[in-house]
């Protein structure tokens, strides 16, 4: 029996060794050749052709058509399965074997070449997109999830063609792991968001009630005054905050119903409440209907959205105007405060960040919040601002039905 450090064994190994760097070398040259073929030498080809024959037809319009034993060309008069082809590259199959075509337009004539790959050049061809089609399906699949609502399905093994290599299924388990993984992250932070905000309502209830109840004592001082009043504000802010967590809460987790809604009662009942807690404050607010628009959507989801950008716009605002305008398909609010610089504007949407004065209240998260809900409704919002002169708010509310406002 030889020994297993023999030079049998040695043999075995070494064989076995060039086997494998035989086999990786293959799988790497099968790649390498679909990449030189069709992206470098086939296309390239069918560009340099195209542009040849371009400027062989600019000096002589008589000059002919590519027409060899495997490149045909067609000027304004490709077949009927060609002619609906858009410009650039095509696969397609042809009665002598696969094709790829290549369409360009130029002085408003359109040119198709047709070339017929060979069949070991198909073969190449076909065996690398084989080889690859599995991690191009994953990364489509990776390219396409949802963070806020991660589905691991589409990454189970069962789902790989059968003839899918081990590393492809390795990747497709750990893919769907961190799909697992986001969806208990997720549902860990819907489920804090909810325990918070209902933690939150029973102080602030108390908070509110017990500063009414001091507004309402007439021997409380002009400065005890001042400071009750801004701990009902505070303490309305953190409301209308804990209420709009709790609303997104609700709508990631199942969705809100949804009814036909009067843009025009949402908008003057948050006006009136923004113009409340700016009470004492030199600002005149005007509130012009041309239309009234209606929308489907949930009620409270817009007063949220709406009653953000009137709070920031009364909020802001020292003295002079707040507009509010209802056109045929949007709400305009126009302020004369502060305004904000370019800079600021850019990074308005992002969580915690307030406009030029940080002593004026708020968290600096409303306008997040009011990204995220024009965002998942279809609602843009345009904000323009400048410093010293003021801000416009826009909000286009895409589909909505308007009419004519009755004077």
């Amino acid at each position: 029996m030889a020994r297993r450090n023999g030079v049998r064994a040695r043999l075995g190994r070494t064989f076995v060794l060039q086997a494998g760097f035989i086999g990786l070398a293959a799988v790497i040259s099968v790649f390498l050749a679909n990449v030189l073929l069709e992206d470098v030498l086939i296309r390239q080809a069918l560009r340099d052709e195209a542009t040849f024959f371009w400027e062989r037809y600019a000096a002589d319009p008589s000059h002919p058509l590519p027409a060899t034993l495997n490149l045909t060309g067609y000027l304004d008069g490709a077949p009927a399965e060609l002619a609906s082809l858009g410009p650039g590259f095509h696969e397609s199959e042809d009665t002598a074997g696969p094709t790829v075509v290549y369409v360009t337009e130029q002085a408003g004539r359109r040119l198709t070449l047709v070339l017929v790959l060979y069949l070991t050049t198909w073969l190449a061809f076909r065996a690398s997109r084989r080889a690859f089609s599995p991690v191009i399906a994953l990364a489509r699949q990776v390219r396409e999830l949802d963070p806020t609502a991660p589905n691991p399905a589409p990454f189970d093994r069962s789902r790989l063609p059968p003839a899918a290599d081990d590393e492809v299924r390795e990747l497709a388990d750990a893919l769907g792991r961190y799909s697992d993984r986001l969806v208990q992250l997720v549902a860990r932070e819907r489920q804090f968001t909810r325990d918070a905000s209902h933690e939150l309502r029973s102080p602030l209830t108390v908070v509110q009630i017990s500063s009414e109840l001091l507004l309402a004592d007439e021997t409380l001082t002009d400065a005890g005054r001042r400071a009750a009043e801004r701990i009902r504000r505070a303490a309305g802010d953190m409301d209308e905050l804990t209420n709009a967590f709790l609303l997104l809460a609700r709508e990631d987790e199942v969705g809100l119903p949804a009814s036909s809604v009067c843009i025009n009662d949402v908008v003057s009942e948050e006006l009136a409440r923004a113009q409340q807690a700016a009470e004492g404050k030199p600002v005149v607010s005007r509130f012009t209907e041309n239309h009234r628009l209606h929308v489907d959507a949930p009620e409270r989801v817009l007063a949220i959205l709406v009653g953000n950008l009137l709070r920031n716009a009364f909020s802001y605002t020292d003295r002079g105007e707040v507009d509010v305008t209802i056109d045929a398909d949007k709400v305009v609010i126009r302020d004369t405060g502060v305004g904000m610089a370019p800079d600021r504007l850019a990074e308005l949407y992002r969580p915690f960040v307030r406009g030029e004065s940080a002593q004026r209240g708020g968290h600096g998260v409303g306008l997040s919040i009011v990204r995220r809900l024009s965002d998942r409704f279809g609602w843009p919002v345009k904000i323009e601002s400048q410093p010293g002169v003021g801000t416009r708010v826009e909000i286009t509310f895409q589909g909505a039905r308007a009419e004519v406002a009755k004077g």
